[in-house]
């Protein structure tokens, strides 16, 4: 088996609130504590190593200027927390990036990803073809010319891949669509099991509760692009998964203190 350690790394967050993003309105009479106000979300990526060889994925969010102006405002990344910037704070270069795998290419994770040009990038072939040329809704979670900027990763060469798909000894890609039209999530085998990155398939560890008052076997979020195929995602990835601290979300609050305690996970 081809064993990873897998290093969670918060690139900013992003303030949204709950009843709008993170919980369905058909669930939020049953969930106590669920706020009115906005709450900052992390944005992290994940930083693969094998053998010393380095897979990313996603690259996080943008700088706080775009974050703020294009996408949520009120989103900051304060000096340093730029996925490059991290790395190298690691003692990684940039060229020792092999291999990037997308779940999905919203804005927040794709940034940066230019600085990367040695790496093979990997996405799924529905989302590129939609990221390509979203309906007017998605121009910005896209960043869609019409915006007048371009996307991190406008020019460069992408690979596609559909289904399910290993695309490294010890990673897997399997579809979890429904927050966008292609999102994927990532399997990887550590010395502690297999791990799932779930990108935005979900946003907190609590949609992949039950809702037993409303016989929900999930608890579904408020931002998607198909309610049907999210919820099937959310199931399919629950089902899959050993234990739930093997769910890595990009933007759980909990791994904040998660990381704190366990800066690597899969020893």
């Amino acid at each position: 088996m081809a064993a990873y350690t897998i290093r969670p790394i918060n690139t900013g967050f992003i303030p949204t609130y709950p009843k709008q993003y993170h919980f369905h309105h058909s669930v939020v009479n049953y969930i106590k504590g669920i706020s009115d106000e906005k709450e900052p979300s992390p944005c992290f990526a994940f930083l693969l190593e094998r053998d010393g060889h380095y897979t990313l994925v996603d690259t996080g969010m943008a700088d706080t200027a775009r974050a703020d102006k294009y996408h949520h405002p009120g989103s900051w990344q304060d000096p340093g927390l730029a996925i490059h910037e991290q790395i190298e704070t690691l003692g990684i270069s940039c060229e020792q990036i092999e291999l990037i795998v997308l779940t999905h290419m919203h804005w927040d994770h794709v940034y940066n990803i230019e600085k990367f040009q040695g790496a093979r990038v990997v996405a799924n072939e529905t989302e590129y073809r939609f990221a390509l040329e979203p309906i007017p809704l998605y121009h910005k979670s896209y960043e869609h010319p019409s915006l007048g900027i371009r996307a991190p990763w406008d020019g460069m060469k992408i690979e596609t891949v559909s289904g399910e798909t290993q695309i490294a000894p010890g990673i897997v890609v399997f579809e979890t669509p429904g927050h966008s039209p292609g999102h994927m999530s990532v399997e990887v085998d550590t010395k502690n099991g297999k791990y799932i990155l779930c990108g935005d398939s979900a946003f907190r560890l609590d949609n992949f509760k039950p809702v037993p008052e409303i016989s929900y076997t999930i608890t579904p979020p408020a931002r998607y692009a198909d309610i049907v195929t999210c919820w099937r995602s959310i199931e399919l990835q629950k089902n899959r998964c050993k234990s739930m601290d093997k769910l890595l979300l990009t933007h759980d609050m909990t791994l904040i203190n998660r990381c704190a305690e366990t800066p690597v996970l899969g020893l």
